[in-house]
């Protein structure tokens, strides 16, 4: 699991393969991120499915009723198969983006 804090979102990134002992560190570890956006970077792995990602809607929730984003980067997928509950784009560059529009619409009290 690689870290990377920039400014006020931190960006976790798989670096050991097996999704399932990430999803349990990025759980145990969840309260030194809870004050952060936090963008889950799962890049790297070929082959999610949307079962796969729906292991994060706790995760997200919780994150979300703190007000503050949870995204999460998948390359290669079909988006049109995942719960609108999360938020799962293709690239970092996009998952900075929705941040961005998502803390103008807290500062703006959406």
């Amino acid at each position: 699991m690689k870290v990377d804090q920039k400014g006020h979102t931190v960006t976790i990134k798989n670096t050991q393969g097996d999704l399932n002992s990430f999803l349990e560190k990025v759980t145990q570890q969840f309260k030194t991120f809870e004050k952060q956006n936090i963008i889950i970077d799962l890049s790297p792995d070929a082959g999610l499915t949307d079962k796969d990602l729906k292991l994060f809607l706790p995760l997200s929730k919780q994150h979300r009723k703190a007000k503050k984003s949870f995204v999460i980067v998948v390359s290669d997928f079909d988006f049109n198969a995942v719960s609108d509950k999360l938020i799962v784009v293709p690239s970092l560059l996009e998952a900075h983006d929705i941040i961005e529009m998502e803390e103008i619409e807290r500062d703006l009290g959406f």
